[in-house]
């Protein structure tokens, strides 16, 4: 895949004339189409549960497991629109909801953060008992980005994933959260907070010693709760550690890396792309125009496209034989 060439493919219809419009118009107008997919609960190794959406087309055919992003889940439009042309294209599928992002809520104290790999190697595991001989390629959208980034830096070459796709990344955490919390940034800012605190409500019921939310944005929540939930010492130790920023030259696996130069959750000034370039590993993809993770193009299905692409390119035997940098 020519990234240069997929850039200039992406035309943005007229009426979507800044990233805040394509964030929010692709979320609220973008159909998520229906699949012939199974759900399936896989067991945790501190017994829990994950739930997985699966579309299974056979051991022959490679498979695309997709990671959504913060609050998200398997339902959303862009995940279920990229699982339907990876799977026309003979993929098999599965579609990732992190704890307490699917139809239930986890039984355990911790939830999931943009460094939370140990259940991504669950997942991998339970992939490659289902289908042993396939080549497994990842697309993680958003804090999904994020995971995958992590769990990579943290792996080297030592893990199944043949090939990665990371889009719209929250590369820099601390400065990601306190720009969700101005300007009309407030907007997603209050969305999210709104689902994260009914969820830690909820679970209060089970843990009545979980930590107490008193504050006002994303930044106090991932202090008084993402943190210490998840063994860090404050939101500031969370951001440094977790933060794909500081480590893009650690990364091993051929990566495709996805970020509008409009996105306005996650802009693109603090994208590494001096690293990301030095890297033989990873290729970088930044349009001009988009949002973030919605890419209304015209015509549609330009992000689906660019992914599908480069899955495609690793489907005979894991092996690349089309990218170019």
């Amino acid at each position: 895949m020519d990234t240069e060439i997929a850039e200039k493919k992406f035309k943005s219809v007229p009426w979507c004339f800044n990233g805040h419009i394509h964030t929010v118009l692709c979320s609220t107008l973008m159909s998520a189409p229906n699949l012939n997919s199974e759900r399936i609960e896989i067991d945790t190794p501190d017994d829990d549960f994950l739930e997985l959406d699966v579309i299974d087309q056979g051991q022959k055919y490679p498979v695309a497991i997709l990671f959504h992003g913060l609050e998200g889940n398997s339902k959303r439009y862009y995940i279920r629109r990229l699982a339907k042309e990876i799977s026309a294209r003979n993929f098999n599928v599965v579609m990732v909801n992190f704890r307490g992002c699917g139809d239930k809520l986890n039984r355990k104290r911790r939830f999931y953060h943009s460094g939370e790999i140990e259940d991504v190697d669950t997942i991998l595991s339970w992939v490659k008992q289902q289908y042993p001989n396939s080549p497994l390629l990842t697309a993680g959208f958003s804090l999904g980005g994020s995971v995958l980034l992590n769990y990579l830096k943290e792996h080297g070459t030592h893990h199944p994933i043949t090939a990665n796709v990371a889009i719209s990344t929250p590369f820099e955490l601390k400065k990601g959260s306190i720009n969700l919390d101005s300007g009309l940034n407030r907007i997603y800012s209050k969305r999210f907070l709104i689902t994260l605190i009914e969820k830690l409500e909820r679970k209060r019921e089970f843990h009545p010693d979980l930590p107490t939310y008193s504050g006002k944005t994303l930044y106090d929540f991932d202090n008084q709760i993402t943190a210490p939930l998840h063994g860090f010492a404050d939101a500031d130790d969370y951001y440094q550690k977790c933060s794909s920023f500081y480590f893009m030259d650690r990364i091993k696996t051929e990566t495709l890396m996805i970020h509008s130069k409009a996105d306005p959750l996650t802009p693109f000034k603090w994208t590494p792309t001096d690293d990301i370039s030095k890297n033989p590993k990873l290729y970088g993809c930044f349009p001009d125009e988009g949002g973030h993770v919605g890419f209304w193009s015209k015509p549609q299905g330009w992000l689906e496209t660019t992914i599908a692409d480069f899955f495609e390119s690793f489907k005979s035997n894991g092996k690349a034989y089309s990218i170019v940098k």
